[in-house]
């Protein structure tokens, strides 16, 4: 065989393939299982499991991408908190990234295809500071020790109490996350009893995270393969 000359451009990974890898290993050594699955689910694993109610306007089709079998294209990765329990028994710490579809307009901050990363963690007395803590300490350990982020009381099907996370990006609040403590009747479809075990979950918007780890303006460039763009990383 002849020597061949060296590639002056050989590539390299798309940056948020970078930042998820990095996320991943940092949950990784907290002692987080990752947990991948299908992107298309099925009605009862991405709503019904999860609490969701029949007339939720999340089930619409101006909000999810329905399949002609009746299946979807998961709008989230809590979705695969079904398959990860599956035979499984706690205590246990999942998290769970990947890409996710919502059929919305996009902006600046807004994608109909991004990535998420969700978690979650079952043990016994298990309580809401702890999650608060655990995300706390995850922005500031990748974006600083002066990182802003606030929590604020929301209402999901699959938590009970709820809450967002919003980080301080360019003087301006930004919704990052949502999180709060796994609702009694997600835990009862789990096989688990909620008078025994507690668990806390959370899903963090990635697109928007690499947006502030790297000082992107636009969501959009993360999409549009742009060679200008993703040189720089």
């Amino acid at each position: 065989m002849t020597n061949q000359p060296p590639l002056k451009n050989k590539g390299h990974l798309h940056p948020m393939t970078q930042f998820i890898r990095n996320l991943v290993s940092i949950f990784e050594k907290n002692g987080f299982e990752v947990f991948t699955g299908s992107e298309v689910e099925s009605e009862w694993t991405n709503f019904d499991f999860l609490n969701v109610a029949s007339d939720h306007p999340s089930r619409d089709a101006q909000d999810t991408f329905w399949l002609k079998n009746g299946d979807l294209l998961r709008t989230h990765t809590t979705a695969l908190q079904s398959s990860a329990m599956k035979d499984r028994q706690p205590p246990v710490r999942f998290i769970m990234p990947g890409k996710i579809y919502r059929n919305e307009a996009t902006d600046q901050t807004h994608e109909a295809i991004f990535y998420q990363l969700d978690g979650f963690v079952i043990d016994k007395d298990i309580k809401l500071t702890d999650l608060l803590g655990t995300l706390d300490h995850l922005f500031k350990q990748l974006l600083g020790p002066d990182t802003e982020v606030r929590f604020r009381p929301h209402l999901f099907p699959f938590v009970e109490p709820g809450v967002e996370m919003d980080l301080k990006w360019k003087g301006k609040w930004m919704e990052m996350a949502g999180a709060g403590m796994i609702h009694p009747i997600v835990l009862k479809n789990m096989g688990l009893n909620p008078d025994e075990w507690q668990g806390y979950a959370f899903g963090i918007g990635l697109d928007r995270f690499v947006m502030s780890y790297y000082g992107i303006d636009d969501i959009r460039l993360l999409h549009k393969n742009d060679l200008r763009f993703l040189n720089q990383f």
